[in-house]
């Protein structure tokens, strides 16, 4: 594999394999949706209790990100990387063998903390490899191609169930699974990334170091705001639509993995419109114009929820913001990343982990009222408008020089 910027073949290739890393996280949150209701009635508990499991594996990807990110900056990508992926197929198996939802919930915890190396490293990699209008072009392709998974990851959850003798335990047991996979891919195919000579000290001070810098970075600081807030924002429709979809509105599980599933076309089309434009429209108008779209897309869907409208009066709004967070995952790393070549894992954890900690918060908070959809409406349009809010007052002056040009 070439250092810098491969092209051609070899390009396509580096994308599948940072694709197979990335994957685990959205299959991680996303796979056992459909399984949301039976989880409840099997454990006997709520659906507050269910959700809790989503907020503890949300907890576990931040946290872990913030432990693999400084640690691959000072030993490397691959090995740190191999460690997690063993540990989060012991999680998934723990998970698929709890007896009640105390159990469950740590179980998450574990899979989202050891999940958290394959989001964090895989774009780690993408920095080590990429510079420029090709770091923005290269994650938007990622982008693509991870957007697979979460249309994917319900429809197959839904599939995994169909059978009247599966219990959702088998979700957790195809987790486990797929974790192998990628271990064997992962260790076939990824070479290391991160040369020595660009390692920087593994102590605890240098990693609280490289946090505080970054923290210091108004504009670095602006950007992983904006994605951690929209981003995380949008767990409110991760947990709330399986209650929302199938309680409220009466579709099957399968059914709702097929209206979730094509919100992947929906991140696909954001995502390939960035990486399509940015090189004559810039980075930033592109993320400013997607965080607008968001703010009204959601600002309707709340207003549906309101008066109570149809589900169409929900799907569609849907897809319309999820095509804008296509867009804004995509500009808001490249423009975040940007400058960060000696720091990219401590940036990358830090960029990341933001927004599993802003849907942790959001995610419980969607099943207070059961008998509404507005709780989901709300948090979506609340979040969107705090994204907006901050874009506007910590990167609009000051900002670097745009990507590709310095």
């Amino acid at each position: 594999m070439p250092l810098r910027n491969p092209t051609g073949g070899a390009r396509v290739s580096l994308a599948f394999l940072l694709a197979a890393l990335a994957v685990l996280g959205p299959l991680n949150i996303d796979m056992y949706l459909p399984a949301f209701p039976d989880i409840a009635a099997d454990l006997d508990t709520g659906a507050s209790q269910v959700q809790l499991s989503l907020t503890a594996c949300l907890v576990g990807l931040a946290i872990g990100q913030f432990i693999v990110g400084p640690v691959s900056d000072a030993r490397g990508r691959r090995g740190p990387l191999l460690v997690s992926l063993a540990l989060f197929v012991l999680a998934s198996l723990m998970c698929a063998l709890a007896p009640d939802i105390a159990v469950l919930i740590a179980g998450r915890f574990l899979q989202g903390l050891t999940a958290s190396a394959g989001v964090v490293l895989s774009r780690a990699v993408v920095r080590d490899v990429f510079d420029g209008h090709e770091l923005t072009r290269f994650f938007a392709l990622l982008m693509v191609i991870n957007a697979v998974a979460p249309l994917v990851a319900p429809v197959v959850g839904g599939a995994l169930l169909w059978p009247s003798s599966a219990g959702w335990e088998i979700v957790f047991l195809a987790l486990a699974l797929l974790g192998v996979v990628i271990i064997a891919i992962t260790a076939l195919r990824l070479p290391e990334t991160l040369p020595r000579e660009r390692r920087t000290p593994g102590t605890i001070g240098g990693t609280l170091r490289s946090i505080g810098e970054l923290l210091r970075d108004r504009v670095f600081l602006g950007y992983a705001l904006v994605a951690g807030l929209l981003h995380g924002g949008s767990f409110a429709y991760v947990a709330g639509t399986p209650f929302v979809y199938q309680d409220l509105h009466g579709v099957s599980p399968q059914v709702f993995g097929v209206l979730f599933g094509i919100n992947g076309i929906a991140i696909i089309a954001g995502s390939w419109a960035v990486g399509r434009f940015s090189p004559r429209f810039g980075e930033r108008r592109l993320l400013v114009i997607a965080v607008v779209g968001a703010v009204a897309a959601t600002g309707i869907l709340l207003a549906a929820t309101l008066l109570q409208g149809p589900l169409v009066a929900l799907v569609v709004p849907i897809f319309a913001y999820m095509t804008c967070m296509g867009m804004i995952l995509t500009g808001s790393f490249a423009l975040a990343m940007e400058g960060q070549e000696r720091r990219a894992g401590s940036a990358s954890a830090l960029l990341g982990a933001l927004s599993p900690l802003c849907g942790a918060v959001v995610a419980p908070l969607v099943g207070l009222d059961e008998t509404t959809a507005v709780p989901m409406g709300a948090l979506l349009f609340g979040t969107s408008v705090a994204g907006l809010i901050v874009l506007v007052t910590m990167t609009s002056r000051g900002s670097r020089v745009p990507v590709g040009e310095g």
